[in-house]
């Protein structure tokens, strides 16, 4: 009867996060750019609160805040959760 041999290798798997610093800086800006869309958006009443016909005072609630929080939710967090920046290659071995 043969032997069998075990190898006593071991298969080292080295994982790392998939997130650099670019990832959570986009993301930063990204929540930047919706917080900064939300300010603007509470401008909109100004300083008389009950206007009779409802209508919105202030131009950039209505156009800038909306446009910044699109931008903010559906073009700068994808970008910094799907864009892959590989790391650096430093292997220790």
């Amino acid at each position: 009867m043969a032997k069998k041999t075990v190898s006593n290798r071991q298969n080292k798997v080295n994982w790392e996060f998939p997130f650099t610093k670019k990832n959570f800086l986009l993301a930063g800006i990204g929540l930047a750019t919706i917080v900064v869309g939300y300010l603007l958006m509470a401008t909109g009443l100004g300083g008389d609160h009950a206007a009779v016909d409802g209508t919105w005072n202030n131009p950039m609630a209505i156009t800038i805040a909306p446009i910044l929080l699109v931008i903010g939710y559906c073009v700068i967090i994808p970008i910094a959760i799907l864009k892959y920046y590989p790391h650096s290659e430093t292997t220790n071995e």
